[in-house]
């Protein structure tokens, strides 16, 4: 179908801006250029938000807790950002938890972690693991039922969850009930049908990952580590639950999908939405887009019935 036309306005407004193509420039100036980028506009309410850090392998992390109303211990879901590893924060996801929390009643721990070039791979994976651990082991402090916790992520967000769901499988822990996988990046063959047909004009462009893959893993040996391509994981049995979502108009649309068809292939019940009509960074943009929202609203709605069944562990 033909590009929405509430995307449409989004990628008018950004050409408008007339910034040099993003990729041609530092990382500090991206970082820069997209957190200005965001909406001077609050989020929704929530009950409560708490930030504070936690320990990892490379120092504290930072989190933000969001709280729901609702009698406690309360399912959890564990967010990281998208970004390509090298852009993005909490701050700059907070509208997003923010409804997601009210959207799915989850206590939503937002990970700020270490992002690449000055921590390259696997810095990144080591923080959402030993952070997504940390949760686990401290669910009552945080009004949790660990038996109740799911991970999730955007983009390279979505690729640490896949990530962590796979470490958590085959380190017998921390036990995870649902993996929520929005536009993940899953490889980096950068040669999908989706790759060549948006290669350019929809935001992200095919030129733009290969600048996040360079800084963040540039030993293109490398790349075939399940710790950065999940979808190159041998097996895919034993995974929790996931709702995967796509937008058409996306270069990593045929690499999420081809991650939900081989975690079916492995077993895995799973769900998998592609949005027609949608670009790349649609799910965060749900105060500007309606099918943005309504992505968010599916999510909610999956966190909350799988996370209301039967617990793990």
């Amino acid at each position: 179908m033909p590009l929405d036309p509430q995307a449409q306005a989004v990628l008018d407004n950004f050409a408008s801006l007339n910034l040099p193509p993003l990729w041609t420039l530092p990382p500090e100036q991206v970082r820069q250029i997209t957190a200005a980028m965001r909406p001077p506009i609050e989020g929704e309410a929530v009950a409560r938000i708490d930030d504070r850090t936690v320990p990892g392998p490379g120092g504290e992390i930072p989190i933000r807790v969001y709280t729901p109303e609702g009698a406690r211990p309360l399912p959890g879901l564990v967010y990281f950002h998208g970004g390509g590893w090298v852009i993005g924060s909490i701050e700059g996801h907070d509208i997003t938890c923010r409804a997601l929390t009210n959207a799915s009643g989850c206590v939503v721990v937002s990970v700020e972690y270490r992002l690449a070039p000055e921590h390259p791979f696997p810095a990144s994976v080591e923080d959402a693991y030993a952070a997504t651990r940390w949760v686990s082991e401290h669910a009552a402090e945080l009004g949790i039922d660990p038996t109740r916790l799911a991970v999730g992520g955007d983009s390279a967000g979505g690729n640490l969850a896949a990530v962590v769901a796979q470490l958590a499988r085959e380190a017998g822990g921390p036990p995870l009930a649902f993996q929520l996988l929005v536009y993940p990046v899953t490889g980096n063959s950068f040669d999908t049908a989706s790759y060549r047909d948006n290669a350019d004009g929809y935001f992200l462009t095919r030129d733009w990952m290969r600048w996040f893959w360079q800084y963040y893993l540039p030993d293109e040996s490398a790349r075939a580590d399940p710790r950065a391509a999940p979808l190159m994981a041998e097996d895919l049995s034993g995974l929790p639950p996931a709702l995967v979502i796509t937008a058409e108009f996306d270069p990593l649309r045929d690499e999420g999908e081809a991650y939900a068809r081989a975690l079916r292939e492995a077993g895995v019940d799973v769900t998998v939405t592609r949005y027609d009509g949608m670009i790349h960074g649609f799910f965060t943009m749900s105060t500007a887009l309606t099918r943005g929202r309504e992505a968010l609203e599916q999510a909610g709605t999956a966190l909350r019935r799988q996370l209301a069944a039967q617990p793990v562990g």
